[in-house]
């Protein structure tokens, strides 16, 4: 159920988009800070454990293996939830680690603009019927 407040006939698929658009701005605002938090701490110790402990063995693969494991331990706390939000944050930083990019602060900022836009639709969307 996208909105479990409302008693809405969901079995339309009309309805049932517009129930998921007009919960998703209440996930965003407590879930988005959270994710962010949470997810950057336990994602650097997962990376510094995972470095630490592939340096005293001399094998790479530690690193990989240590912080996959760990990342998925950090998931586990909201169970299926947050570990999607985990797994996306292995992957993310194995990608840029790969890359050997250097992200400045500038386009951290800009990566904020994806959730800030989504949720500025979902209220548009939400308050359209109102200004009419």
């Amino acid at each position: 159920m996208p909105d479990p407040f409302r008693e809405e006939n969901l079995s339309q698929f009309s309805n049932y988009l517009f129930s998921s658009i007009t919960i998703m701005p209440v996930y965003i605002i407590y879930s988005f800070p959270v994710i962010i938090l949470y997810g950057i701490v336990t994602s650097v110790i997962s990376e510094k454990t995972g470095e630490a402990i592939a340096a005293k063995t001399q094998d790479k693969k530690a690193e990989i293996i240590v912080s996959g494991a760990m990342h998925v331990v950090f998931g586990l706390i909201l169970f299926w939830f947050s570990l999607g939000a985990s797994v996306l944050f292995f992957i993310t930083d194995r990608i840029l680690k790969y890359r050997h990019y250097e992200y400045r602060w500038r386009q951290a900022v800009k990566s904020l603009a994806v959730p800030s836009v989504t949720f500025c639709l979902c209220m548009a969307v939400v308050w359209w019927p109102d200004l009419f």
